[in-house]
């Protein structure tokens, strides 16, 4: 399989010490990333959830792909399970995955197992790349990978890069790229092979690649050739995902699941943190107001040695819809020395209402972190703070 970040050994995204650097031809971006940008544009374009790597190699692109939202399960597939173990805590939450979670859960498993393996935990997928993988494969294991991956996973969409075998005479001393290749396939032998698959299997294809070639040799195409398949009809249906489970081959060496909006100990994190900020934003303000009319009616003198830069100011600029919604929306009071905020009025800020659109939800998940007034409806807390007093509200 292809070692996606160290390519020491690759004619094309190395440098050989005996050849002079004005005879190797240097792709920018390199051409590994090249290929990783052509699958983060698909992931982009489609938004698949499910999406699995086979011959994930050092995890490389894994890692890239991690931070789509769209993407709930992610799997990665190798016959090396030494740098699977070694690879897998790369893709493990950081400290910033806690602070902000995703808005959906994320799964990501590494299995040891070949991509030749019928696995039924990888039915029902939405895309499946295969980057610079068949060339490593052996003719009975070539013979093979369509059954598996086309016959029996089915995927909504597979992604297939391979070496150009046209664009080899423009590198120095080279017969095949890589040492391990068994294999590389000019844009006939490609496409013929990806066209008899395609047709069995009841896939379109659509043919590209990345890695322009220098001026004056464009009739050898890409240096890298890619095939996109299309399942006719779109995705797996879960009737035919159900007849296939439990045929359990892979090892999984390592997984971890991100924190997530999906999970009610972090959205709740996220919006009591969010709600204690806006009413306290709203305290401010009604602070604020209130020094402005004393102000107004002569019971504070004009100048109190404060200026509108010492008082915090939070919350994002608004657009003119959601104005109005707030104006709309119940306004705070002040009882004695409590200020109230209605969680409707808090329901009317974009930011909240994405976390949490209905009051019943609102409530049961702040319940225990904040003061609720006596019928719930309002969040409650003290209307002057020892800080009010430093900044002379």
């Amino acid at each position: 399989m292809e070692d996606k970040n160290i390519q020491c050994n690759s004619v094309v995204d190395g440098n050989f010490e005996e050849v002079s650097r004005e005879k190797v031809i240097q792709f920018k971006p390199p051409l590994y990333k090249q290929r990783y940008q052509f699958v983060k544009n698909l992931v982009d374009q489609h938004e698949p959830k499910k999406v699995a790597d086979l011959g994930c190699g050092d995890t490389s692109l894994i890692r890239l792909l991690k931070v789509y939202p769209c993407i709930e399960l992610l799997v990665g597939v190798d016959i090396d399970e030494d740098k699977l173990r070694w690879r897998g805590d790369k893709l493990s939450p950081f400290m910033g995955d806690f602070l902000k979670p995703r808005d959906l859960d994320l799964t990501i498993t590494l299995y040891h197992g070949s991509a030749v393996e019928r696995d039924s935990r990888l039915l029902g997928f939405d895309l499946i790349t295969c980057i610079e993988l068949i060339e490593h494969l052996d003719s009975g294991d070539l013979a093979r990978f369509p059954e598996v991956v086309f016959g029996y996973l089915s995927p909504a969409m597979v992604v297939i890069s391979t070496p150009n075998s046209e664009f080899n005479p423009l590198f120095p001393i080279v017969t095949l790229r890589d040492s391990d290749h068994k294999f590389e396939w000019n844009r006939m032998e490609f496409q013929t092979w990806a066209l008899c698959v395609a047709n069995c299997y009841n896939y379109s294809v659509e043919f590209t690649g990345v890695g322009e070639p220098p001026a004056g040799a464009e009739s050898v195409g890409f240096c890298t050739q890619i095939g996109i398949f299309r399942k006719n009809g779109g995705r797996a249906t879960e009737s035919c995902v159900s007849e296939q489970h439990h045929q359990h081959v892979y090892k999984a060496v390592f997984t971890t699941s991100y924190p997530s909006l999906k999970q009610e100990r972090f959205l709740r994190l996220v919006l009591v943190n969010e709600v204690s900020q806006q009413v306290e934003s709203l305290r401010v303000r009604y602070l604020r107001r209130l020094k402005e009319q004393d102000r107004e009616s002569g019971n504070e003198p004009k100048d109190t040695g404060c200026s509108e830069t010492h008082i915090p100011c939070f919350g994002p600029v608004f657009t003119e819809d959601e104005k109005a919604r707030i104006e709309k929306s119940p306004k705070p009071f002040c009882v004695g020395d409590k200020f109230f905020v209605p969680l409707q009025r808090l329901l009317a800020y974009p930011k909240l209402n994405r976390l949490c659109a209905e009051e019943e939800m609102m409530r049961s998940v702040i319940a225990d972190s904040v003061d609720l007034s006596v019928d719930g409806s309002a969040v409650v807390v003290d209307l002057h703070y020892y800080s009010d007093y430093v900044f002379d509200f």
